[in-house]
């Protein structure tokens, strides 16, 4: 299973995911989250990863020079919720962030779905919705919201995603990220057959 670790706002966290094998880390920027960091942090945050690490640059925010400045620290994916246009010369994968009565996204600047009402908040994803994003899509689907360690295997074997992301399952508090439950929620999500 691939694992996203998000809202991730010290470089040791992303240290950690590099050394754990985690497909991504995303970073929140330009957002009222607790969450976010400056673009300088995210770089930081982003050199501590590993160079077959995916990063993400995650945000909500409707300001196309917000984009932009994403796009200057240079992740391999952004995920927006706001329907941005991306050029198709680009060179980073676009993840669209969709909840429970927004349309599925489609055309040349969609590479990936990921299902997240929570938006770093807990609140628990509905795995009906899920499935049925699935089954209307070829695009891979990520599931996120309200994922801890305790729960992932049942939401893997429940909605078969593409990936699975988690933000406040695995903190101390909003943004620090606790060391054992992170390895708990890694262990778990791989060990699913």
């Amino acid at each position: 299973m691939r694992i996203k670790i998000c809202g991730i706002t010290r470089p040791e966290d992303a240290h950690l995911a590099d050394q754990l094998c985690v497909d991504a880390i995303g970073v929140v920027l330009f957002s009222d989250s607790p969450r976010s960091v400056e673009p300088e942090q995210a770089k930081r945050i982003f050199a501590q990863a590993g160079p077959y690490m995916g990063r993400v640059c995650v945000s909500h925010t409707t300001s196309r020079s917000d984009l932009d400045e994403m796009l200057c620290i240079s992740p391999t994916a952004i995920q927006i919720s706001h329907p941005h246009t991306v050029s198709k010369s680009r060179t980073i994968q676009v993840i669209r962030v969709i909840e429970p009565g927004m349309e599925i996204p489609s055309g040349h600047d969609t590479d990936a779905i990921i299902v997240d009402a929570s938006q770093g908040k807990g609140k628990m994803y509905d795995p009906v919705y899920v499935r049925e994003i699935i089954s209307q899509t070829a695009l891979p689907v990520i599931l996120a919201g309200g994922l801890n360690p305790g729960n992932v295997c049942d939401a893997i074997r429940s909605c078969r995603p593409y990936a699975v992301d988690v933000a406040s399952g695995i903190e101390i508090k909003p943004g620090i990220k606790d060391p054992d439950k992170f390895r708990a929620f890694v262990q778990n999500a791989r060990n699913i057959l």
